[in-house]
This record gives structure tokens, C-alpha cells and sequence, in this order.
């Protein structure tokens, strides 16, 4: 597969994460806590960052909120955690920001959607005053549009527009158009203000997987600032998963996004976390990065009637995440690891030779051993009822013998 080369953007420094100017690929979350309520959005937080989030926003929607940020940060730190958190501003953000300088001094970038900064005068005064502060502050900056909240004033002016041609466009057309029009001249408006082009990130989201697809193209094609692609409100479940999936990868495989945040709604009772492991998958198994050891494993079919292969599987891929925290530092490249699970004769020993280490288990019928192969060479046959526990072992030895930061 040929991957196109990533448009060198401005990079621009958020805490000490790059984003744009050939960097990796960033994945970035948000907390769904109360912000007021410091101790849960502190561990909301961590948590989002120890899955591997590598940016947090959080919002900042009251003078309590406003007040709560200097103490979130501080707690963080006191932790060890030191993940750049984003201040997600809509309508007050401009007061918010003089009123609480302990705020503005304590996030590592501002958020700001030209659609809800402002309406009629007060826009155009409201968005400087929020500009000025990231300047003062030294923040960068996400402008972003939202097609939920786009800014009606630039709407209009191309509607208007849009009639007196001979053949107008669609109202669709034009609101793509808008989308894009108000990202760039609100950039523009920035720079002109005294904030510099790599204090800038943009971003253009709708929930449309066809329309972002267009927008995002359309919007790269006209501007060297850094990128942040997402679908917002992507839904649900595998709905979200998908398309959230499908829209970023056509987008990415052209060069095109410097940082990602998966919108997804969590299902009842589902952590938070997904957003991020989902984000992690999409760029892993597009080539772009690697953060945790892949399982490959085969689907199952009327040779697998039992259910073993499946466990043992779901098993190793949570074992396999649970432990990068810690493998990220005693292991490095531990994450460019493949792991084979497979159930039956068919494809699994072809299929484990291949990985870096793998197991063929038995198919229905079969004779009950099961083979493991490290680097294409078959090490040992396990049988019995504690083949699972063994597997994972030799996983962990594997780890250990070819991965440890010390090995000469």
C-alpha cells in the first residue's frame, strides 16, 4: 500500500507535544466531567492520558469552570502527569479569560469557534480580545468550525452572492464553502491581531462523512496551517467507529490532518477511553503510527465451534494494552509487535509464522495441541488445560528477551 506523503504544515507547540511540520499524528480527547468538579475531571484526565492521549480538553463554560483550571493543573502535576489540557471556549470566553488570568496562564492551548464568539458587533471585538490573550499568554490556538454553529454572517454574504450568479450553486455547496471561508478568515483576522501562523491550528467538523471529506480537501488545498480532523458527532458504537474511521483514513492517506479526536458518544457505563484506543487503531492500521502490539486473529468458522480461540484472544489484546504504560518506557518498539491468535490448521501455523510470535490453537476435531511460533520458527507445543496462562508467558518472555531498553 502507498502511502501519499503528509503536506508539511506549521508546527505548532502545544505543552511539549508537536502537532504539524511532519510530526506524528496526534490523538487528542476530551473529558465529559463537570470541570467544577476537580478531583473527577482530574482523574477523568489521567485516565484518558495513561490509554494514550496525548492532548485533553476540557471545558471552560462558567467563572466556576474558569476558577477550577489553575487547581486541575496543579493536581496533575502533583501526579505526574504532565498532558497539555485545552480550553474548550464558547460565547464567554473572552470574559472568562480577563476575569481568571490564573486560567489562561495554566491551559496550554484555547479553543475558540468563530460561529459562538460572538454575534452582530460584538463578534469581530470579542474574538481580539480572545486572540490577544492567547498572544499575551503565548497559546496557541484551535480555530474551529463547526457546521452546527457556523457563523452566520458569512453564510449570508455568500448566499447573497450565490443569487445574483446565472447559476447559483446549492445550498450545500455553499455551505461547505462557508465552513471553509470561515476557518481561513478567521485565521487571517488572527495573524492580523499579532498571533503567529504557528500558534494556529484549524479544524472544519460536520457529521457528514462525504461533506468533511470535501471540506477538509478543500480546506487543505488553501492553507499551510496545522490540522485537527474529527467527525463531530459521529454517534454511537460502531457507527461512530466507522465513520469516524472511513473519513479520516481517506483524509490522512492523502496527507492530510496533523492531529485526530474521535468523537464518539460513550455507550452506558463505557469509559471514556475509547475515543483514544479507537483514535490509536485507525492510525496503527493505517501505517501512520504504532502504540500498542497488534493481535491478529481469524474470525472463527465451522472448524472453530468452540469458543477458546475468541477468549484467548480478547485475553492477549487486553493483556497487551493494560501493560503498555508501563512497556512504553522498559520496552521500547514493544508497541511494532505482532501477535497471532489463531483456530484452526488452516491458515494458523502460515498465519503465526508470520507474526512475531503466535499461537495455532486446535480446531474442532483436531488434535489438542497447539503450536507456538516465535520470529517463523515453532519454539514449543503446548497442551492441556493451562494453555492460555502458558501463551501469555511465553508472550511476556518474548517481550522481555527482545524488547528490554537495556539489551545490548
Amino acid at each position: 500500500m502507498s502511502i501519499s506523503l503528509r503536506k508539511i504544515t506549521h508546527q505548532v507547540l502545544i505543552g511539549d507535544v508537536k502537532v504539524g511540520g511532519g510530526a506524528p499524528i496526534v490523538v487528542q480527547s476530551m473529558t465529559n466531567t463537570d470541570t467544577v468538579n476537580v478531583a473527577a475531571t482530574v482523574n477523568q484526565i489521567i485516565e484518558l492520558a495513561t490509554a494514550g492521549s496525548e492532548m485533553v480538553r476540557i471545558t471552560v463554560n462558567s467563572e466556576e469552570a474558569a476558577k477550577a483550571v489553575a487547581e486541575i493543573r496543579n493536581k496533575l502535576n502533583q501526579q505526574g502527569c504532565t498532558v497539555p489540557i485545552v480550553g474548550d471556549f464558547h460565547f464567554n470566553g473572552h470574559k472568562l479569560l480577563e476575569k481568571y488570568p490564573d486560567c489562561a496562564a495554566a491551559l496550554d492551548k484555547y479553543r475558540i469557534n468563530p460561529g459562538n464568539v460572538g454575534r452582530g458587533k460584538s463578534r469581530d471585538p470579542q474574538f481580539q480580545q480572545m486572540i490577544e490573550f492567547a498572544c499575551k499568554y503565548d497559546k496557541p490556538v484551535r480555530i474551529g468550525v463547526n457546521g452546527g454553529s457556523l457563523d452566520q454572517a458569512v453564510l449570508t454574504r455568500l448566499l447573497d452572492d450565490n443569487r445574483l450568479l446565472q447559476h447559483p450553486e446549492s445550498l450545500p455547496a455553499i455551505t461547505r464553502k462557508a465552513i471553509v471561508l470561515s476557518a481561513l478568515e478567521s485565521a487571517a483576522k488572527a495573524e492580523e491581531i499579532g498571533l503567529a501562523k504557528n500558534k494556529i491550528i484549524l479544524s472544519c467538523k460536520i457529521s457528514n462523512v462525504q461533506e468533511l471529506i470535501n471540506i477538509y480537501q478543500d480546506l487543505s488545498s488553501r492553507c499551510d496551517y496545522a490540522l485537527h480532523l474529527g467527525l463531530t458527532e459521529a454517534g454511537i458504537g460502531s457507527k461512530g467507529i466507522v465513520s469516524s474511521a472511513a473519513a479520516l483514513s481517506v483524509l490522512m492517506q492523502q496527507g492530510i490532518g496533523d492531529t485526530i479526536r474521535i468523537s464518539l458518544t460513550p455507550e452506558p457505563g463505557a469509559s471514556r477511553t475509547q475515543e483514544v484506543i479507537v483514535g490509536q487503531e485507525i492510525l496503527q492500521t493505517m501505517g501512520f503510527r504504532s502504540f500498542t502490539p497488534m493481535v491478529i486473529s481469524c474470525p472463527g468458522c465451522g472448524r472453530t465451534t468452540s469458543d477458546y480461540f475468541q477468549k484467548l484472544a480478547m485475553d492477549i489484546q487486553t493483556y497487551l494494552r493494560d501493560q503498555m504504560p508501563i512497556w512504553r518506557t522498559q520496552y521500547p518498539g514493544v508497541e511494532t509487535m505482532e501477535v497471532a491468535v489463531m483456530g484452526c490448521v488452516v491458515n494458523g501455523p502460515g498465519e503465526s509464522k508470520s507474526a512475531n510470535i503466535g499461537i495455532s490453537l486446535p480446531g474442532t476435531g483436531e488434535t489438542p495441541v497447539a503450536p507456538v511460533y516465535e520470529d517463523g520458527e515453532k519454539t514449543v507445543t503446548l497442551k492441556g488445560d493451562k494453555i492460555a496462562e502458558e501463551f501469555q508467558e511465553i508472550v511476556q518472555r518474548y517481550i522481555e528477551s527482545h524488547y528490554a531498553a537495556d539489551k545490548s
